[in-house]
């Protein structure tokens, strides 16, 4: 027997073999979406900069898209997982797309309708006009929601002008273009302290409302499901990121959050986003809240009437992560 040779075959076994797990192991690109500078999108920032996707075998580049924009580049593929508002892509989802979502993220409202410092009562808006982000979105439906549950009726009493984000909204607000608008923390406790007045606070209602969670395409689930599980238990970590590290959260907040210093409104907007009621542990996309949102488009749009809310909704990959007991476990050990 030549040994000379039997040692360069073993040789070449164990690099073949190194190289197939090098392979094996090498992270998955991709690009992942948010669609604002709202506290509502601390999973994904903390998730990124802590590590945790990159530790979950993902090469994860986050990027912020504004508008109905995500949706389409969600559609496309370009983002095949974002978080994004539940409206959003249940809109996209009765138009014919597979959009759906994966994690909860934040489950109510915490939206303020906010109004300029003279306007202090409803009756003073009326005439007026309130800017959103753009139509068919989740500051759209708030708006809405909040003008008729103070008396005023929508597109006859108020007009509705769309400007982007928060602060060209609060710009908006500002320079008299618009008399109110509606804000989610930081901008909530940012425009307060300048004296805006809040004509609602839809927060305190407590409705149950699938706000900003985890979303993708039933193609991309079928195509990628070890991206898409890798994704979430990278999130449900950042969840508990969130919840356990008070401090990191807040800087990670004020670095996304456009330069905010101010260490009251961080901490308020913090505190507020993290709370179990806002973002649960258990991050599975909620029911009751897509029935919310069916229920306000069904005037509207008739397939709402009589969709089913789990049409909207995949719920195997945090519901693995919790029979598991891997999210007890993360919590056990706090």
């Amino acid at each position: 027997m030549d040994y000379r040779k039997v040692r360069f075959l073993i040789y070449l076994g164990c690099l073949f073999l190194s190289s197939t797990h090098l392979y094996a192991q090498a992270p998955a690109k991709l690009s992942a979406g948010y669609a604002s500078m709202s506290s509502a999108h601390l999973p994904i920032w903390m998730a990124k900069d802590t590590g945790l996707l990159a530790k979950n075998g993902l090469d994860a580049q986050i990027i912020m898209l504004t508008g109905n924009v995500p949706i389409m580049a969600l559609v496309a593929g370009d983002t095949p997982i974002s978080q994004i508002a539940g409206i959003g892509i249940i809109n996209s989802a009765l138009g014919g797309s597979d959009t759906v979502m994966i994690a909860g993220g934040t489950v109510t409202l915490d939206w303020w309708l906010m109004s300029r410092p003279e306007i202090k009562t409803p009756a003073q808006l009326k005439g007026g006009a309130v800017a959103i982000s753009s139509f068919g979105t989740a500051s759209d439906f708030v708006a809405r929601f909040a003008l008729q549950k103070i008396g005023l009726v929508p597109d006859k009493d108020v007009a509705f002008v769309q400007l982007g984000n928060p602060a060209t909204r609060q710009a908006g607000l500002e320079s008299n273009r618009v008399q109110a608008t509606v804000h989610v923390p930081p901008s909530t406790f940012a425009a307060q302290k300048k004296g805006f007045n809040v004509l609602a606070d839809v927060a305190a209602l407590g409705l149950p409302y699938q706000h900003t969670g985890v979303a993708t395409t039933r193609k991309f689930i079928r195509e990628r499901p070890d991206v898409v599980r890798a994704y979430i238990k990278a999130h449900v970590e950042a969840v508990h990121r969130l919840k356990t590290d008070r401090e990191g959260g807040i800087r990670v907040l004020a670095k996304y959050m456009g330069g905010l210093t101010d260490r009251e409104v961080l901490e308020k907007t913090y505190d507020r986003a993290v709370a179990e009621n806002m973002l649960p542990r258990k991050q599975y996309p909620t029911l009751d809240g897509i029935k919310m949102i069916l229920d306000s488009l069904a005037e509207k749009e008739p397939k709402a009437k009589t969709a089913k809310p789990q049409d909207f909704a995949e719920l195997r990959f945090v519901k693995e992560l919790d029979d598991s007991g891997f999210i007890d476990k993360l919590y056990a050990s706090k």
